[in-house]
């Protein structure tokens, strides 16, 4: 793996989710991105509930990732609700991020 990937590029499912999704019209990724929202909403809720810890980092690169997003630059970034859900999963432990993804993956290959 090399060192310039972006922090999404370095897992195939979520490359392939986002293929996925960029073929879809935009009510359809509108809705999706609905439906990622409360995902992500119900996970940090069921995260919040099991321990009064402080969260732990989600990484240099994901933090870099979250901060590079406001240069626009990736076609997702024009749709403001899917960005909105792709930068709210992205702050997510990594292992409900990349179930995410998976599901998202399963989701519309059956579709």
């Amino acid at each position: 793996m090399t060192n310039n990937k972006r922090w999404y590029d370095k897992h195939p499912e979520t490359n392939k989710a986002f293929q996925l999704l960029r073929r879809l019209d935009f009510k359809s990724q509108y809705q999706i991105s609905q439906d990622i929202m409360s995902i992500a909403s119900a996970i940090k809720t069921a995260h919040n509930e099991e321990t009064a810890e402080p969260p732990l980092s989600i990484g240099l690169d994901r933090v870099l990732g979250l901060y590079q997003a406001s240069n626009m630059r990736r076609w997702y970034d024009k749709y403001p609700y899917l960005n909105q859900a792709i930068l709210t999963i992205s702050t997510l432990p990594e292992e409900d991020y990349l179930n995410i993804m998976e599901g998202l993956c399963d989701s519309l290959e059956i579709s």
